[in-house]
């Protein structure tokens, strides 16, 4: 039996707006606090105006996570911040009562599935978006069968960055993983699908504990 999770580690996308999943996090029914967290990249004009050392690679944004895994916590996290949840998973592992992955990659190689490459124009409409990011590629496969939270996959099936199939791999490397896929979702199902992606996560984070 899970404990009930007294916090919620929301991680946005790329794009690293904190409010990305606010809709979805109002809608969740449980009594835990929420914790919205964002990358520093977001709302700067370019990248000359980046704090010092505010991210100069994946373990930064990690680092940036961790701290706040002090208690009984769920990371939900869309697209890259899924792949930052799943290190921080790895890292903390002590705290961590659930996992949601929301269309990500979850650190496994998937372009043997064919997904759109988001990089070369997200670079050429974001100034201040790191170049490190764009370069970085990650093998987290054979650490996921160490993963032992229950873990909620939420895809859509019209996402062609993280198409379903991307899901269904994480779901055989995940050992307590199921997946849920949503029709008509794309890659930003979180935030047009706000009420029931809240749905499936609140009904995650209950079942098997104490509280349900």
């Amino acid at each position: 039996m899970s404990a009930a999770p007294a916090r919620l580690i929301f991680l946005p996308g790329v794009g690293g707006n904190p409010a990305f999943w606010r809709a979805a996090s109002d809608a969740i029914t449980l009594p835990a606090e929420r914790t919205l967290l964002g990358w520093p990249w977001f709302g700067l004009a370019s990248a000359a105006d980046m704090p010092p050392h505010a991210a100069d690679c994946m373990q930064d944004l990690v680092d940036a996570v961790t701290p706040h895994m002090d208690r009984p916590c769920a990371l939900i996290a869309q697209s890259m911040g899924g792949v930052v949840a799943v290190l921080a998973a790895l890292q903390r592992p002590e705290y961590l009562t659930h996992l949601v992955l929301v269309a990500t990659s979850g650190g496994v190689p998937i372009d043997d599935l064919r997904p759109h490459d988001w990089r070369p124009d997200f670079m050429r409409s974001n100034p201040a978006f790191p170049a490190w990011m764009a370069r970085e590629r990650w093998n987290l496969a054979p650490q996921l069968a160490s993963v032992r939270a229950p873990t909620l996959l939420l895809w859509g099936d019209a996402d062609a960055i993280s198409p379903v199939a991307v899901g269904e791999r994480l779901q055989g490397l995940l050992p307590c993983a199921q997946l849920q896929v949503l029709p008509g979702g794309a890659h930003d199902l979180a935030q047009t699908h706000a009420e029931a992606v809240a749905g499936h996560i609140s009904h995650h984070l209950r079942a098997g504990t104490e509280t349900a």
